[in-house]
């Protein structure tokens, strides 16, 4: 399983660690959903990969907030993704923000969950932006579109 994240922000871009801003809820959700067994720390990111789970982004460059980016910047990021994906070949690869998966995948109107479009071979789930800036869901909410995806997936 890998997710992907849409950009590093000022935080996590200074600490050099995927969803490291206080705020940012995905590591409680990647918890409660029971991907992982305790509550991982930022800090850990790189020892997710013990538990068959990697992070990336669509595109690298760090912003305050993923408003930033350009519809290039993520179509750019698409193509680098899918290199990624094509060398790595996770079983699921869980797009983490709809707005950036439309306009950066061409899909304008698709939908959170399951996507008819497979990713280098991978199939492709998109799930809601965990930032602590995105208020349209709420932690347990998060916690549900995961605990889905890991049914689905058939991990643990």
């Amino acid at each position: 399983m890998v997710f992907v994240g849409i950009n590093p922000g000022l935080y996590s871009g200074a600490v050099g660690h995927h969803f490291a801003r206080p705020g940012n809820r995905f590591w409680k959700a990647l918890h409660g959903s029971g991907f992982t067994e305790r509550e991982w720390s930022p800090f850990d990111d790189l020892d997710l990969v013990t538990v068959g789970i990697g992070i990336t982004n669509l595109v690298d460059r760090t912003t305050a907030s993923a408003a930033e980016l350009t519809a290039d910047e993520l179509r750019t990021g698409r193509d680098s993704l899918e290199a990624k994906i094509a060398r790595y070949r996770p079983r699921v690869v869980a797009i983490l923000g709809i707005t950036a998966y439309r306009t950066g995948f061409g899909r304008p109107k698709a939908g959170f969950g399951p996507q008819d479009r497979a990713l280098a071979g991978s199939p492709v789930w998109v799930l809601p932006n965990p930032s602590g800036l995105n208020a349209h869901h709420q932690l347990d909410d998060l916690i549900r579109r995961f605990a889905e995806l890991r049914v689905a997936s058939g991990m643990r």
